[in-house]
């Protein structure tokens, strides 16, 4: 395991690019396993979560070129397992996302319980709903076991919960259907957007693309297809972030307006001078406000995955917030360590914390990054913090940023990776 050594109190200036959206490459790398044709992948982001959905791909008897890269080959003309490496799954929570393209393809799959952030407090029940309401039938038993011995079959559905990972996994399986699947309720975040587009290359019709009501006319014979991922808006929010806490001034080139609007929206309230301009958001020097709330939501409401980082922009505006992520339980939990550092932090319950700010944040702790996005959050509070704070492991938050570390530098920042 590696740990990130940071001396705070730097202002970080410069232009940073962001690759494309890891939440839209883990379904899309997927997805190339419902033909046996060539796809390609340009602009993926260089993150550990993708190599391990590659390698996944590998151990299923994929041909997998250019692992490491932004651009990556995908050909599958066979399936060799229906039962993915226990090890792997276990380190990713989007495995779940093979489900649908192994029961397509081989009428069966058995998946260990996927990993990830929070794996313990996360169902599947949502995919394993939408696939039984495509005929597949679970097996009792620890592991995820599905059968569609006579082959998958096109379903009306509601979902339960408008689950992204949920919603992909019914797209996938109903891509391969021969016939019209009606999905509603569904997700409609950009990277569930991108993987109808994708899936609409490879010869499926898919209708409705972008509202909660889909339409999915599938086929037996889906082909190879070529796509370039669109930015991450995550990524970009993050960065954004980062330039806001230590007051810097970063410029955040290949994202979308229509996608990092509703993190421009939050800041901008809190008085962080930001916006797009010709295609590049800017964040200038500010001093944060605080709001009176800042809530979750599902798309396009304000993205639980930048809670954490928006928690720790709080402890640097004058007046308290309130911010509240009512989607996933302990997202919050880690940032209690920020107390150490100085924060006037108060944990209401499992989805509330209040923050009063501003506070002159201090060094001197190490910091456990628990989950990939609170990581990023103890990151940006160690280089707002004076002295030096120790984060670790670097390698939950490598799992969605690329280059992390060489990246900060670029910017000012006053970093090192330590094994």
């Amino acid at each position: 395991m590696s740990t990130l050594l940071i001396e705070g109190g730097h202002r970080l200036e410069g232009r940073v690019a962001v690759e494309g959206n890891k939440n839209a490459a883990l379904p899309l790398l997927a997805a190339c396993l419902l033909t046996e044709e060539e796809c390609v992948l340009t602009n993926v982001p260089r993150i550990g979560d993708v190599e391990v959905m590659a390698r996944l791909l590998l151990d299923l008897g994929a041909e997998v070129e250019g692992i490491g890269t932004t651009t990556l080959r995908i050909k599958t003309p066979r399936i060799n397992t229906d039962a993915p490496d226990r090890g792997l799954v276990g380190r990713l929570r989007g495995s779940v996302l093979l489900l649908g393209p192994l029961l397509a393809r081989t009428g069966r799959a058995h998946i260990a319980p996927p990993g990830g952030d929070f794996p313990a407090r996360r169902t599947i029940s949502t995919h394993t709903e939408a696939l039984q309401a495509l005929g597949a039938r679970e097996r009792p038993g620890p592991d995820h076991l599905l059968e569609a011995p006579d082959g998958l079959k096109p379903a009306s559905m509601y979902l339960y919960e408008a689950s992204v990972t949920g919603t992909e996994t019914a797209l996938l399986a109903a891509a391969s259907a021969p016939g019209v699947t009606e999905i509603r309720h569904a997700a409609t975040e950009p990277h569930v957007v991108e993987l109808c587009e994708f899936l609409t290359k490879m010869g499926a019709v898919v209708s409705g693309i972008g509202s909660s009501k889909l339409r999915i006319d599938g086929t037996a014979k889906l082909r190879g297809a070529k796509h370039q991922l669109g930015g991450d808006y995550i990524e970009a929010g993050s960065w954004a972030v980062v330039g806001a806490i230590t007051g810097g001034e970063i410029a955040i080139e290949g994202c979308r307006e229509e996608d990092i609007e509703v993190v421009a929206a939050v800041m901008q309230r809190m008085r962080v001078e930001c916006g797009m301009r010709q295609g590049v958001f800017e964040v200038k020097p500010s001093k944060p406000q605080a709001v009176r709330r800042i809530a979750t939501g599902l798309w396009p409401s304000f993205p639980s995955d930048l809670v954490s980082l928006v928690t720790v922009l709080a402890t640097q505006a004058a007046g308290r917030t309130l911010v509240h992520d009512w989607m996933y339980e302990l997202r919050l939990f880690a940032l209690e360590q920020m107390s150490g550092l100085g924060a006037d932090l108060f944990l209401a319950d499992a989805h509330r914390i209040i923050v009063t700010g501003p506070t002159k944040l201090r060094g001197g702790r190490t910091l456990d990054s628990r989950d990939l996005r609170s990581g990023m959050s103890l990151i940006a509070a160690g280089l707002a913090a004076e002295g030096q704070t120790r984060v670790a492991p670097l390698e939950t938050v490598e799992r969605g940023y690329s280059q992390l570390v060489d990246r900060l530098k670029a910017l000012g920042a006053k970093v090192a990776k330590v094994e």
